[in-house]
């Protein structure tokens, strides 16, 4: 059944609607802090620039819960499925659901006006109004009370249950917690399992707790960092376990790993994906755990190295980041062959010398 749901395809389709939102709203809330700017509360007029970029930002995350179940509820049911999702999110934004509420809600939102485009009827003359009234009006009905009164107060506390549960936690299950989420975020290189670990940090992020961002942030940057040096440390000492093209690729993924993309490893990996999978995983679970274990909290989701002086603990995060790039690096020297001569510039030549060129015979062949 999950399979016919495809659960999986909705929640993609909303990240990428959501994604652009949590990178500018993080930026500004990064910009306005790092310029001095606060959230303001009362609007006299009387405010600075770095304070209404800061308000901006902080606004833009407001909008998170809201965004993701419009996004699910649209990917489920199309357009009829918008004005209900955000009303949802709405709420499950304002009764404390936060994040999750509004995943959960934009899924039953989805499933709940596509049911009703298929089966309510109405008259000829009102198909018309159906779904721009009717639908919209009735699935908004129906929400309202399912995350008013059913949902939407179970959600509300687990959310306050986990939120207790990681404030309280010390020495080494926040090192625990730390590592499984670091070393989610690093596995795939931005793919599904990144993305959850993504979701929750900053699901967490709405209720104030900022660790689990730190974690996100710097697992993220570990596998270009950690490739970058691995390369670095095998050129001095002579080394060579990378392709000319790999060492290409490694020179575009270290820029975007400062940015916070690990997509720039995925072409290094696609040619040893198992050894780069495993020390890329264990340098940012590393990283990660450290980062938990020393309180690192990042009031912003997204940035990089441009957010760090935002950070309560910026050098310690710098160190964490060091020590699981590090690793990375060290695992990758340990495991990865070492490249003969004749493969660093063609690694494809040894494919094409193995292929025997077949003579094709054209004289059987008849037109008729």
């Amino acid at each position: 059944m999950l399979k016919k749901l495809q659960l999986k395809k909705h929640a993609m389709t909303a990240i990428s609607y959501m994604l652009p939102l949590v990178v500018a709203s993080g930026l500004l809330i990064a910009i306005g802090n790092l310029t001095g700017g606060t959230q303001i509360t009362k609007f006299t007029g009387d405010y600075s620039l770095p304070s209404t970029l800061t308000t901006l930002g902080v606004w833009g995350m407001g909008l998170l819960a809201p965004v993701i179940s419009a996004a699910i509820a649209y990917s489920i049911a199309d357009r009829p499925g918008i004005a209900p999702g955000l009303l949802s999110g709405i709420i499950s934004y304002n009764i404390g659901a936060g994040f999750l509420g509004g995943m959960l809600g934009g899924f039953i939102t989805g499933w709940v006006v596509a049911a009703l485009v298929k089966y309510v009827k109405v008259p000829k003359w009102a198909e018309g109004l159906k779904p721009m009234m009717i639908v919209p009006l009735l699935s908004s009905l129906i929400m309202a009370v399912l995350m008013f009164y059913i949902v939407g107060q179970p959600i509300v506390w687990a959310t306050n249950w986990l939120t207790t549960f990681l404030n309280s936690m010390q020495g080494s299950a926040r090192f625990l917690f730390g590592s499984i989420l670091g070393g989610m975020a690093a596995f795939d290189f931005g793919g599904p399992v990144n993305k959850v670990a993504s979701l929750f940090a900053d699901g967490m992020l709405l209720q104030n707790v900022q660790q689990p961002e730190a974690v996100k942030i710097l697992a993220s940057m570990v596998p270009p960092f950690g490739v970058s040096l691995s390369w670095l440390f095998a050129h001095f000492l002579r080394r060579r376990i990378y392709t000319k093209r790999e060492e290409d690729n490694i020179k575009i993924a270290f820029p975007m790993g400062i940015v916070m993309i690990t997509e720039g490893v995925i072409p290094i990996a696609a040619v040893d994906l198992i050894r780069v999978v495993i020390s890329c995983t264990i340098g940012a679970a590393i990283g990660g755990g450290l980062s938990m274990a020393w309180g690192i909290k990042s009031p912003v989701p997204s940035g990089g190295l441009f957010i760090v002086p935002a950070m309560n603990k910026p050098l310690l995060f710098c160190l964490a980041l060091l020590i699981g790039s590090l690793i990375t690096a060290v695992l990758l020297l340990i495991l990865k062959k070492r490249v003969p001569d004749d493969k660093y510039d063609n690694p494809e030549d040894d494919l094409e010398d193995d292929e025997d060129d077949e003579e094709v015979n054209l004289d059987d062949i008849k037109i008729n």
